[in-house]
């Protein structure tokens, strides 16, 4: 086709199709996010990442430069607090199943079930970590430090003695 030749007003034109981006967190087409399965498809990653966890530690020990050795222990310190994470959330995941469960059985003998609250929730999260507190034999310690800081937000509340 010559280029000096007028292109018609209607012309027929192949249409390219578009692409389409989408986001697989807020697209219906990916499913549902279901925990479980998650943590089942990715659980290689936890062993990868306590070799990762090994590695570090053996550079922190032979390292010699302070700048180099307070960026590892950094990183150390991240890594510890993720994991922390990650088990304080698989423990809270096994708690509500675990209720879910209780409900379902109590709801095949016929009897109402009964949905907690959020502050109930808590309580209980409470009394959990308290009895693990107990078992460890860190209770005391845990609790007079808690008074402290108690004390401190009572002291801060209260008016100062100089303006009296």
């Amino acid at each position: 086709m010559s280029a000096k030749k007028p292109v018609p007003f209607l012309r027929q034109v192949v249409s390219v199709r578009k692409k389409i981006h989408r986001d697989p967190r807020f697209d219906d087409l990916s499913g549902e996010y279901k925990p479980e399965i998650f943590m089942k498809t990715y659980s290689f990653l936890d062993s990868i990442k306590k070799q990762e966890k090994e590695m570090i530690q053996k550079q922190l020990k032979k390292c010699r430069n302070v700048e180099q050795k307070e960026k590892l222990q950094q990183l150390l310190n991240r890594m510890t607090q993720q994991e922390q994470a990650q088990q304080k959330q698989q423990k809270l995941r096994e708690r509500e199943l675990s209720w879910k469960r209780q409900q379902r059985e109590l709801a095949k003998q016929g009897k109402k079930p009964f949905f907690l609250k959020k502050s109930e929730m808590k309580k209980l999260e409470l009394a959990d970590k308290y009895a693990e507190l107990k078992r460890s034999g860190k209770l005391e310690s845990f609790l007079s430090k808690k008074r402290k800081r108690n004390a401190i937000k009572d002291k801060r509340r209260l008016p100062s003695q100089k303006s009296l």
